[in-house]
């Protein structure tokens, strides 16, 4: 009787139990005193059943002999409701459960099983590992492993993975990337995880709607445990009427425990590598700059072995129409510590190379940059600053890797690039430039030594073999040439970062006039001449009121508001002219704050921005440089000429 805690128990279940008949007081509790510990949960949850668990129970335990050692017993029951709905009564039989001694195949599995468990690394493997342990072994028709997130359960593993092969709530097609369901919405297994005991249903047992189909000819349901707390479950289904044998039932017993401690393992490491991931995308660019006249395209790998995240960082960077810089490098170690680093070093070299500073400024301010941080760490780098129009460019190298060419007619070389020290070693260390010409179809790549060097692997050896990949791909396409390289690469020992760029050459070469402004009382007049005389020759007069209103509103601001040098830069590019003017003054261009009839000041930005398509100012190394551009109006064909014609109107 749940309510009163009284048993009424025959001669035959006290003999079982080892009580003698005189010495029993009709008290549950002293039928619960010879059980074992462990499974005195398990039988609690049988005396005080739970009204939503639908149907009987069968369960096996341990009981403890007058003469030493344990017996094993098998009990099957049912709850019996009354009228209020809640169970007045538990109706039950318990039989001698035959213990069989483990055979040498269960032991071969279970041996299998703890090593297959400590490779897997990830929920997936530990979930492929469970099925082929379960599954074929145990002829079952489905395996369901699913995790114990704050009381939900969130399914990892289906098998078989068809969704036709599942109950509807459990079809993978009709819920999210990572399916989960409450554990109240299951009462099954949440008293599986309530008790911490392995629970199994015979065939013909009805279950709650969530867990019809699953397995119509025998449910086990084990709770995995894992360091005093349940990680999960695993859900193992039949079609045909199973018999659960005590053997079989040792069996999944250990594969629990087993299950639950790997499954923390790799959830864990799946948690690890995920922040890992997300903070390497964070420090990486998302996206390279599209270019005109080549075509950049990256590639980021990270090691395989612990913490997948390190000190390899790229970037490229539109400084200007037709010129960008490359970035590849590699901070020492490979730890949260140098991926830090690494975020620090390319935020740098980027604000650097912004401002307008040739390649051996920009890397040596970087270095001095690293010094001043008083961390153990160094780091390489090589910085590559390409002219698109002119096919030039300027390496600086800085303990690097030496970069790599494939040349149009498809030979190979690495770029003659002179070195330097690693950054980070010395803050008065001086890093030269190597000026190289590149040929339309050349095609340019940087590496990190994860790519070319490994154990057994030397360098030499490394870059010689990257040098034929790269010589037998195909460069009409970066993107697979990326993706080839990185494939010849191996088991990777460290992270990888590999920056490619195919130089093609500008199809619309800009025209440029340039212009130095003198500080004479007549200087807007002379650069607004000379902007009239530029534009007749390039035959772009249609632009020309306004052009020179935005040269002579730009060169005023630069003579009155700064010092120094003033130069105007004029740029033709297709359909559109830019007036460049750079001046010495760091401090860019204010708009007015106050829209007055009264104020003066700033009104001429106005009229610039209203008359340009677009409107800007860059830093530069000298000070700033403000520019507009501004669209050429199509200049529509003659009419063509009809031939000669005869108007009557005009006949005398």
């Amino acid at each position: 009787m749940p309510d009163t805690g009284l048993i009424e128990a025959d001669r035959t279940l006290l003999e079982l139990v080892g009580i003698a008949p005189d010495d029993f007081d009709g008290k549950a509790d002293t039928l619960l005193a010879h059980a074992l510990p462990e499974d005195m949960h398990a039988l609690l949850s049988v005396l005080e059943p739970n009204p939503r668990v639908v149907g009987g129970r069968r369960l096996e335990f341990r009981v403890r002999r007058a003469g030493g050692g344990t017996r094993w017993l098998s009990l099957h029951c049912r709850a019996v409701a009354g009228t209020g709905g809640r169970p007045e009564q538990v109706l039950g039989v318990v039989t001698a459960t035959p213990v069989l001694p483990r055979s040498t195949d269960d032991v071969s599995r279970i041996q299998w099983l703890t090593v297959a468990l400590d490779d897997a690394t990830t929920v997936a493997d530990v979930g492929r590992v469970v099925v082929t342990a379960l599954r074929e072994p145990l002829a079952a028709d489905r395996v369901a492993l699913a995790e114990l997130r704050d009381d939900r359960l969130q399914v990892a593993v289906l098998d078989p993975p068809d969704p036709v092969a599942w109950p509807p709530a459990w079809r993978t097609d009709r819920r999210t990337e990572d399916p989960d369901a409450p554990v109240g919405d299951l009462p099954t297994l949440r008293t599986a995880l309530r008790d911490g005991r392995m629970e199994l249903w015979p065939a013909g047992t009805a279950v709650e709607p969530g867990l019809a189909g699953v397995g119509p000819g025998g449910l086990a349901v084990l709770p995995l445990p894992a360091k005093g707390r349940t990680a999960g479950l695993c859900l193992i289904g039949w079609d045909r009427p199973h018999e659960f044998a005590a053997e079989e039932r040792s069996l999944l017993t250990a594969t629990a425990a087993l299950v639950g401690q790997a499954l923390t393992r790799a959830h864990a490491h799946d948690a690890e590598q995920e922040l890992a991931t997300m903070l390497q995308r964070s420090l990486l660019p998302r996206r390279l700059p599209d270019l005109s006249g080549a075509t950049a395209v990256a590639r980021y790998l990270p090691a395989r072995r612990g913490l997948q995240v390190g000190g390899d960082w790229y970037d490229a960077i539109a400084l200007t129409e037709d010129r960008v810089a490359l970035v590849i490098g590699d901070v020492q170690g490979h730890s949260a510590g140098a991926a830090t680093i690494m975020g620090q070093m390319r935020t740098a070299v980027r604000a650097y190379a912004v401002e307008g500073h040739p390649p051996d400024v920009v890397v040596a301010h970087a270095n001095r940059l690293l010094v001043g941080m008083e961390t153990d760490l160094f780091a390489t780098c090589c910085y590559a600053e390409l002219d698109l129009e002119e096919g030039t460019a300027l390496f600086v190298r800085a303990g690097h890797l030496a970069p790599l060419v494939r040349h149009p007619d498809g030979g190979t070389e690495e770029v003659p690039v002179e070195g330097a020290l690693p950054l980070g070693i010395s803050a008065e260390a001086d890093f030269p430039m190597t000026a190289v010409a590149l040929a339309p179809g050349a095609l340019l790549a940087l590496v990190t030594d994860g790519l070319v060097e490994a154990a057994d692997l030397p360098v030499d050896e490394g870059m010689r073999r990257l040098r034929t990949a790269l010589a037998a791909a195909d460069p009409s396409d970066p993107g697979r040439v990326a993706d080839q390289l990185l494939g010849a690469a191996g088991r990777r020992e460290d992270d990888v970062a590999l920056l490619l760029l195919r130089y093609d050459g500008m199809t619309t070469r800009p025209i440029r006039a340039g212009w130095t402004v003198w500080r004479l009382p007549d200087a807007v007049m002379h650069a607004r001449r000379f902007t009239a005389r530029t534009l007749r020759r390039w035959h772009v007069e249609d632009a020309a009121d306004a052009v020179l209103l935005v040269v002579s509103e730009l060169v005023t601001n630069a003579l009155v508001y700064t010092q120094g040098a003033v130069h105007v830069d004029l740029t033709l590019r297709g359909d559109r002219v830019r007036v460049s003017v750079s001046d010495a003054s760091p401090r860019a261009p204010a708009k007015p704050v106050i829209d007055d009839w009264e104020a003066t000041g700033g009104r001429g930005l106005l009229l610039v921005e209203a008359m340009s398509e677009s409107f800007g100012s860059v830093p530069v190394a000298s000070g700033k440089q403000v520019w507009s551009e501004i669209a050429v109006p199509r200049r529509e064909p003659p009419p063509a000429d009809p031939g000669p014609r005869t108007d009557q109107g005009d006949l005398p």
